[in-house]
């Protein structure tokens, strides 16, 4: 079983900050993929930013320069910085995290239960 843990969500004034963070635990036995999802109200769930374990990035472009996705390999956890926050952050984030459970078996992605950003005007 793979499991992730996410926290840093909350309430925030537009033009503020928060740092999200996602630790992967259980049976898995390698990472290729590491990335945050987002999902507002009545909208359907997309990417804001993704690293691999080569570190290469990718960023939805509403957030590009704004936010900071990093990772630390050794505790399988990936970090969103996020600045300047507008109202339109405002969602529910998700952790995904693309990873094998075993050396011979399939590519699987395993998502975490979501926490609450909130950005108000």
């Amino acid at each position: 079983q793979v499991q992730l843990v996410e926290s840093g969500g909350g309430l925030v004034q537009a033009g503020g900050s928060l740092r999200l963070s996602c630790a992967a635990s259980g049976s898995i036995f390698s990472i290729s993929v590491m990335g945050w999802y987002r999902q507002a109200p009545g909208k359907q769930r997309d990417l804001v930013a993704a690293i691999t374990n080569d570190d290469s990035t990718n960023y939805a472009e509403s957030v590009k320069g704004r936010f900071t996705i990093s990772r630390d390999s050794a505790k399988n956890t990936v970090y969103l910085q996020m600045n300047s926050l507008k109202p339109e952050d405002t969602g529910d984030y998700y952790c995904n995290v693309r990873g094998k459970v075993t050396r011979f078996t399939r590519v699987m992605d395993y998502w975490g239960k979501g926490t609450l950003v909130t950005v108000s005007s």
